[in-house]
């Protein structure tokens, strides 16, 4: 096949303990699916219907990477999140049969250019070009589910220098793993090589240059960024 321009590589992650690779398709993250963090936001929590947003699939960083800091911000904030992994494809599945369709959890970090997003959110503009840019969407190795379960028990914490800035249950989550899962099948089919990134607790906060933001989900292990330059 000859093509006019050279075709996207394949992007994957790491399966942890394996040498094959996940390969990966789209990426999509649930907003305010923890209380606190919709009061820091300066919402009122409320049990919504779980709403998504998108990043573009080459927007993927591995764990020790160094990330520079981005255009188009002075506010540049971590967002420590789990990852869902999807393995199986599916459309408006149902709240019970949803990790049937999982193939994996990791951990994540949805790195946001925050001054951005609230200057849009204020003129009522979607803020998607606060969340989709290059290298926005730090993500670890993919660890293999049983029977598609999250982790049990599971506290997901982020560090920026060795301070702590996020620690909360993952049982915090307005919305479960299973619901969010029902809940985006009503709206796209989803389809192995899916990322689903699950939304983050409070204390999110600014990241600059020489920054090293580690996060850890309990079973699923670290990543670490480095935070350089703007280029």
């Amino acid at each position: 096949m000859n093509y006019v321009v050279e075709p996207m590589p394949v992007q994957s992650l790491p399966v942890a303990g394996e040498d094959a690779r996940f390969p990966l398709r789209r990426i999509f993250c649930v907003g305010r699916n923890y209380a606190d963090h919709v009061v820091e936001m300066g919402f009122v929590p409320e049990r919504e219907a779980p709403f998504f947003f998108t990043k573009p699939i080459d927007a993927i960083v591995e764990d020790g990477a160094t990330v520079p800091y981005p255009q188009l911000t002075e506010n540049f904030h971590h967002e420590a999140e789990l990852v869902i992994a999807i393995g199986k494809t599916g459309s408006n599945i149902a709240v019970e049969d949803a990790l049937d369709h999982v193939f994996g959890y990791a951990v994540g970090n949805d790195l946001t250019r925050r001054d951005l997003q609230f200057a849009l959110r204020d003129r009522s503009h979607p803020w998607d070009w606060s969340k989709a840019f290059d290298k926005s969407a730090v993500c670890g190795a993919v660890h293999r589910a049983v029977a598609g379960q999250p982790p049990k028990d599971a506290r997901i914490q982020l560090l920026v220098n060795g301070e702590k800035r996020q620690d909360s249950p993952l049982a915090a989550m307005v919305w479960s793993v299973s619901e969010i899962i029902a809940a985006l099948s009503t709206s796209v089919q989803i389809r192995p090589g899916d990322l689903v990134y699950t939304g983050t607790p409070s204390g999110v906060g600014p990241l600059l240059p020489g920054d090293v933001c580690t996060v850890t989900v309990t079973g699923l292990g670290a990543i670490t960024t480095t935070i350089g330059q703007r280029e």
